[in-house]
């Protein structure tokens, strides 16, 4: 006999309401539901995580710590921020250091509000402050071509830091303001520094108003400037003024008027040249194509106890090279070599270029293997050597060093693969050219435009059509755009061998690629 089900679960007394119907209560368990059990305690309440950082002592950041945020902080409101809230700790006080931090984020930033609102608050610091902040603002303003706020810079060093500006401020302000060309804020700047701080011009101030001068070709002015200079001890010329009077002349290839003033430094004014002053009339008489007359400077320079350094045997070896002097051009290298003097990237590229240019591809390919030896062969050194090989129609050999290169730590660039491939298209070597097509795409290096079209026609009248189709695929993956009259004419070709689908195929990725 069925026995009747009884629905506790469904009873009224366990409903939430009385219009509506219970839903179904979890079974719980009789044994569990007799267990008398003591209630346990309250917890006592969880301290908030605002409580616990009120209670948790706070670490006091240092100004070093101060510093490394700010400088580590790429968003320079955060950084500002940051300079703020240090602040708020009891007994710290900025410094120098961290204002010169800020100041140089802010400015780096172009958040300029804020670099004026900060100085205007260094007014009332207490603490010591540096000109080199200034210094460091000055060069910012001057790059962002805002002249009037070099001045401003300036004009703020004694009220902020309270001392009178050093000659290093000044020569730092003149400096920028003549070498941005700003003849009548620099004229204004003069005549203020000379009347506010009773100021009586340098050597040096000189010398940066002897530069301009001569960077504008005005040589009457600069030697004005130097019979001024003459008159005042503390203003008289010295090697640095004979030194940028003589470059002058010599790019203008006043080369007469260049020794003259040399002799006249030495014999007058008892000024001794240094190697970089006998480097200025080397390179001069070299770039005249006057040889002969730089490398009797260099034996002067040797009797009078002056010692060549690696820039004077450059520029004399560059001057025997530029004429074709190659045998004369070594002898300077083994000179130097023999005096001490480790070659450097510069000297083996300007011999190896000479050698190359002369067919003398043997030798430069010594001095190369040389050179990789004592120190970097760079990518320029290389291309040299790429286009002597390329000169000379020794393509296989071109073709192996830049496959074989970059497995030894050498660097090549875009024109390194583009040297040759102008020479093998120009030699009609097409399969070759293919070939370095190829190893270009693969190395993620797009030829030259016209170079490109060229060999994509090339391949098309020679009947490669599979291989014209192919580099016109990898050449649009590169974002390469074709002229019209070379796709076209790619089409046409595979029209006639009737292969309809590869021309829905170049065509698409046509479409494809104007689109991306």
């Amino acid at each position: 006999m069925m026995m009747p089900k009884h629905s506790f679960l469904t009873h009224r007394w366990f409903s939430s309401s009385s219009s509506t119907q219970s839903s179904p209560l979890p079974w719980i368990s009789p044994i569990h539901h007799l267990k008398t059990t003591s209630p346990k305690p309250d917890a006592p309440p969880k301290a908030t995580s605002e409580l616990q950082r009120t209670q948790k002592k706070q670490k006091f950041l240092s100004h070093e710590s101060a510093i490394g945020l700010i400088n580590h902080e790429k968003d320079p409101q955060r950084a500002l921020e940051i300079f703020n809230n240090v602040s708020k700790q009891k007994g710290f006080n900025h410094n120098n250091a961290t204002y010169s931090i800020i100041l140089h984020k802010l400015v780096q930033s172009k958040k300029f509000k804020a670099v004026d609102a900060l100085l205007h608050q260094m007014k009332y610091e207490a603490c010591k402050f540096h000109e080199s902040i200034f210094l460091n603002l000055m060069g910012h303003f001057s790059r962002c071509s805002m002249h009037d706020k070099v001045v401003e810079m300036f004009n703020a060093i004694q009220p902020i830091v309270r001392e009178k500006p050093s000659l290093k401020a000044i020569s730092t302000c003149l400096n920028l303001l003549v070498e941005s060309n700003q003849i009548d804020l620099t004229r204004e700047f003069l005549l203020n520094v000379k009347k506010a701080l009773d100021f009586e011009p340098n050597t040096c101030i000189f010398n940066i108003l002897v530069k301009h001068h001569c960077k504008n070709g005005d040589f009457v002015s600069a030697f004005d400037v130097v019979k001024v200079m003459k008159k005042s001890s503390i203003s008289y010329p010295n090697l640095i003024t004979y030194s940028t009077l003589m470059k002058c002349l010599c790019e203008n290839r006043r080369l007469k008027e260049a020794v003259d003033l040399f002799e006249e430094m030495v014999s007058k004014d008892q000024i001794l040249p240094d190697a970089l002053t006998y480097n200025i009339l080397i390179n001069g008489f070299c770039q005249a194509g006057k040889v002969d007359r730089a490398k009797m400077i260099m034996e002067f320079m040797w009797n009078n106890g002056c010692t060549p350094n690696l820039f004077n045997y450059s520029a004399l070896m560059n001057g025997f090279c530029k004429e074709g002097r190659i045998q004369e051009a070594e002898e300077i290298f083994n000179e130097m070599k023999n005096s001490g003097l480790k070659p450097d990237t510069i000297v083996y590229t300007t011999l190896i270029n000479c050698l190359s240019r002369a067919g003398r591809l043997d030798e430069a390919m010594e001095f190369l293997k040389e050179m990789r030896e004592k120190c970097r062969a760079d990518t320029v050194t290389i291309n040299v050597v790429l286009g002597g090989l390329c000169r000379e129609r020794r393509f296989e050999e071109a073709l192996g060093m830049v496959e074989r290169l970059p497995y030894e730590g050498v660097y090549l660039n875009k024109y390194s693969y583009r040297i040759i491939l102008n020479f093998l298209c120009k030699y009609d070597e097409i399969e070759k050219a293919t070939r370095l097509l190829n190893l270009m795409l693969g190395r993620g290096f797009v030829p030259h435009f016209a170079t490109s079209n060229g060999l994509l026609v090339r391949l098309c009248e020679t009947g490669k059509v599979a291989d014209a189709a192919v580099a016109l695929v990898g050449l649009l993956e590169m974002r390469f755009k074709p002229e019209p009259n070379s796709w076209m004419l790619l089409t046409e070709m595979i029209c006639q061998e009737r292969k309809l689908l590869p021309v829905y195929e170049l065509v698409d990725n046509l479409i494809l690629g104007e689109e991306v």
